[in-house]
């Protein structure tokens, strides 16, 4: 049995301009991070004692004789691409919802496909595991995606992240001191808006504009270089919080269904009570909200949002691992 741990993530900036319709003629980056909230994996092979092959347990449960039958995309073409020949029985459980804007999607795909090399009693590195994901996703899936998530998923941490031209994929860690990470962490609060929403339709709807919205995706890609500086630079991090602000503004522009009533409602009662800057996170349209604002403010802006859930967060810097590695159950001779 093998179970694996694969973080979600936060995204701050650059959000975009990691789609190939992007960056294969023009630069992207974003910064992201890990957070403690994780998607587990438990995966084995499954004896040959049923009437089906394999079974799938994740929000419906799958009983399965031929990998074509599998529903779940991700589950289906990881197998595939793995090669994999013997009946499984996966399981999946979720700290937080899906398809709620932290790369819940692309954190399954990263943690089932380490799980599947640990079947295979195999150690992938993660540039490896984030290149096979967004091949997986993109390609086998044919889902629209960018690389950002796959890349925070396998990586973890703080990272400023590359795409684009011969390096294609280029993760840095944003090497801050560690007092100054914890001060970005005690700024930031996000709430649950209660719904979540298909991403890869909005995203497609994004896609499709990218050849309309340049100049905003230019000016997104600086807001990363500028969001570098700021984080490098001796001054305090209320600047971070106005460029998240517009920021924002900027993705929001990008296509119609990126934000609602009820997100514009959130936000504006949030700066309202004193927060700096923040954004809807993923694709938009639902989900999470981030917010950005100095810890004595936050205190009003819970109590203004008090109907909305809170998810209180930590950074995380490990990324999809092993947590339990025994390969030879379910194994029959």
């Amino acid at each position: 049995m093998i179970i694996s741990r694969t973080p979600f993530r936060v995204s701050f900036f650059g959000g975009g301009t990691d789609y190939p319709g992007w960056f294969k003629d023009h630069q992207g980056a974003v910064i992201a991070t890990t957070i403690d909230k994780y998607c587990y994996i438990t995966c084995r092979l499954l004896p040959p004692f049923f009437e089906h092959k394999s079974r799938i347990i994740y929000s419906k449960m799958e009983h399965v004789k031929t990998i074509d039958e599998i529903d779940h995309p991700s589950v289906r073409e990881c197998l595939r691409f793995m090669e994999i020949k013997d009946g499984v029985e996966i399981h999946h459980d979720g700290d937080l919802p899906a398809r709620t804007g932290l790369g819940s999607s692309s954190s399954f795909t990263v943690g089932f496909l380490n799980s599947l090399y640990a079947l295979k009693g195999k150690i992938i590195s993660k540039d490896t595991l984030a290149r096979q994901a967004i091949y997986i996703e993109q390609k086998m899936c044919k889902e629209n995606v960018g690389c950002q998530d796959q890349a925070s998923a396998a990586f973890g941490g703080l990272n400023y992240i590359e795409f684009g031209g011969n390096r294609h994929l280029l993760v840095q860690k944003v090497t801050i001191p560690w007092e100054k990470k914890r001060l970005l962490e005690s700024h930031l609060m996000m709430f649950f808006t209660g719904f979540s929403r298909n991403a890869s339709e909005i995203a497609g709807h994004q896609v499709k504009n990218i050849p309309k919205k340049q100049k905003e995706l230019k000016a997104m890609y600086q807001m990363t270089v500028e969001a570098m500086r700021i984080l490098n630079s001796n001054n305090g991090l209320l600047s971070l919080g106005r460029l998240l602000h517009e920021s924002w503004k900027l993705k929001r522009s990008l296509s119609d269904k990126i934000t609602t009533p009820l997100i514009d409602e959130i936000y504006l009662t949030a700066r309202r009570a004193g927060a700096v800057g923040g954004k809807v996170l993923g694709a938009g349209g639902g989900g999470f909200v981030l917010i950005f604002a100095a810890p004595e403010k936050q205190k009003l802006i819970r109590r203004k949002l008090r109907k909305f859930l809170e998810i209180p967060f930590r950074f995380e810097d490990l990324g999809s691992q092993i947590i339990f590695y025994q390969p030879n159950s379910g194994k029959v001779s």
